[in-house]
C-alpha cells in the first residue's frame, strides 16, 4: 500500500512541473495499491482546474472513478486526532490533506509515501515516531 499526496498527482498530470519524469517513473516502478484520501482529492482537484484547467481535473476524477487508487475515508472520530497533529506540526504548517494521510498511515500501518513535499513529510511522524518513506527519492 502506498499513500498518494496531492504534490505527486500533480507532477503526474503536468508535463511541465519539475517531478513529472520522476512521478511517472514511480508509478511504473512501484505497484500499488495506491491510496489517498478525500482532503487530498479535493486539493488536488482544485490546483488541477486552476493551473491546467477543467480537463485536467476531470481526467483525475475518471481516474478515481476506474479503479486506479483507493480512497481512504476519514471518520468524526479521526477529527480529535487530526487536532493534535496540527497543532503539533502548525510550524510548517500542517494542512488537512497532509493531517489526513498520516491518520491513513495509522489506520493502514504503512508510512510508503509518493509526495513532493519533501520537507513536511519528512518531519511528519506517523504514530508519533514512525518516519514516511518517501517512494519518489
Amino acid at each position: 500500500m502506498i499513500l498518494v499526496d496531492t504534490g505527486f498527482w500533480l507532477a503526474l498530470a503536468n508535463r511541465g512541473d519539475a517531478a513529472h519524469n520522476k512521478a511517472r517513473l514511480a508509478l511504473t516502478r512501484h505497484r500499488g495499491p495506491f491510496v489517498t484520501t478525500w482532503p487530498v482529492m479535493t486539493e488536488t482537484c482544485h490546483l488541477l482546474a486552476s493551473r491546467l484547467g477543467y480537463d485536467a481535473e476531470l481526467a483525475f476524477v475518471r481516474s478515481a472513478v476506474a479503479g486506479a487508487f483507493e480512497i481512504f475515508h476519514l471518520d468524526p472520530d479521526h477529527l480529535p486526532r487530526i487536532e493534535v497533529l496540527m497543532v503539533k506540526y502548525r510550524n510548517l504548517p500542517m494542512d488537512l490533506a497532509d493531517a489526513s494521510l498520516v491518520i491513513a498511515a495509522e489506520e493502514l500501518g504503512s508510512g510508503r509515501i509518493l509526495s513532493t513535499d519533501r520537507r513536511d513529510f519528512g518531519a511528519y511522524r506517523w504514530k508519533s515516531r514512525k518516519p514516511f518513506k518517501n517512494l519518489l527519492d
